[in-house]
Protein backbone atom coordinates (compact mmCIF):
# COMPACT_ATOMS: atom_id res chain seq x y z
CA UNK A 1 0.00 0.00 0.00
CA UNK A 2 1.33 3.46 -1.39
CA UNK A 3 0.28 5.44 1.88
CA UNK A 4 0.23 9.16 0.41
CA UNK A 5 -1.63 12.36 1.84
CA UNK A 6 -5.67 12.63 1.92
CA UNK A 7 -5.66 8.96 2.38
CA UNK A 8 -7.97 7.68 5.73
CA UNK A 9 -7.07 4.49 7.23
CA UNK A 10 -8.48 2.77 9.85
CA UNK A 11 -5.12 2.34 12.96
CA UNK A 12 -6.24 -1.26 14.77
CA UNK A 13 -4.19 -3.65 16.56
CA UNK A 14 -2.75 -4.69 13.79
CA UNK A 15 -0.67 -1.60 13.09
CA UNK A 16 0.54 -1.44 16.65
CA UNK A 17 -0.95 -2.43 19.94
CA UNK A 18 -1.59 0.97 21.23
CA UNK A 19 -4.61 1.08 18.93
CA UNK A 20 -6.30 -1.99 20.28
CA UNK A 21 -10.13 -2.20 21.04
CA UNK A 22 -11.75 1.24 21.89
CA UNK A 23 -8.55 2.77 21.23
CA UNK A 24 -8.69 1.97 17.11
CA UNK A 25 -8.81 5.42 15.21
CA UNK A 26 -9.54 6.53 11.83
CA UNK A 27 -6.98 8.55 10.56
CA UNK A 28 -6.82 11.39 7.47
CA UNK A 29 -2.63 11.38 6.69
CA UNK A 30 -1.55 14.68 5.98
CA UNK A 31 2.38 13.28 5.85
CA UNK A 32 4.34 10.22 5.46
CA UNK A 33 7.75 10.55 6.74
CA UNK A 34 10.17 9.12 4.28
CA UNK A 35 13.22 8.58 6.87
CA UNK A 36 14.27 4.89 7.26
CA UNK A 37 12.60 3.07 10.25
CA UNK A 38 11.99 -0.48 11.34
CA UNK A 39 11.47 -2.97 8.30
CA UNK A 40 7.35 -2.32 7.58
CA UNK A 41 6.67 0.44 10.32
CA UNK A 42 6.19 4.18 9.53
CA UNK A 43 5.53 7.35 10.93
CA UNK A 44 2.42 9.44 9.76
CA UNK A 45 1.02 12.98 10.93
CA UNK A 46 -2.73 13.52 10.16
CA UNK A 47 -6.09 14.25 11.53
CA UNK A 48 -8.26 11.74 14.03
CA UNK A 49 -11.50 12.11 12.61
CA UNK A 50 -14.72 11.46 14.02
CA UNK A 51 -18.18 9.36 13.04
CA UNK A 52 -18.98 12.33 10.79
CA UNK A 53 -15.34 12.48 9.10
CA UNK A 54 -14.35 15.62 11.25
CA UNK A 55 -10.98 16.33 12.07
CA UNK A 56 -10.84 16.16 16.48
CA UNK A 57 -6.89 16.10 17.47
CA UNK A 58 -3.83 16.29 15.15
CA UNK A 59 -1.20 13.26 15.67
CA UNK A 60 1.89 12.08 14.57
CA UNK A 61 1.50 7.94 14.64
CA UNK A 62 4.52 5.45 14.11
CA UNK A 63 2.87 2.24 13.05
CA UNK A 64 2.84 -1.66 10.73
CA UNK A 65 2.40 -0.35 7.23
CA UNK A 66 0.66 -3.84 6.77
CA UNK A 67 -1.65 -3.36 9.67
CA UNK A 68 -2.82 -0.46 8.03
CA UNK A 69 -6.50 -0.46 6.39
CA UNK A 70 -7.80 1.74 3.64
CA UNK A 71 -11.10 3.43 4.72
CA UNK A 72 -13.76 4.97 2.11
CA UNK A 73 -15.24 8.47 3.03
CA UNK A 74 -18.59 8.77 1.57
CA UNK A 75 -18.32 12.77 0.68
CA UNK A 76 -21.80 13.30 1.16
CA UNK A 77 -24.82 14.02 -1.17
CA UNK A 78 -23.97 17.02 -3.80
CA UNK A 79 -26.18 19.72 -4.94
CA UNK A 80 -26.77 20.65 -8.16
CA UNK A 81 -25.69 24.59 -9.27
CA UNK A 82 -27.64 27.14 -10.44
CA UNK A 83 -27.29 27.57 -13.82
Amino acid sequence: MGLRPGDVVLVGAEASVQFSGDRALTFRIIRVDTRVTYDGWVWLEGYVLGPAGNALQRRRIFVRQDGLRTVLINPGPRTAGRA
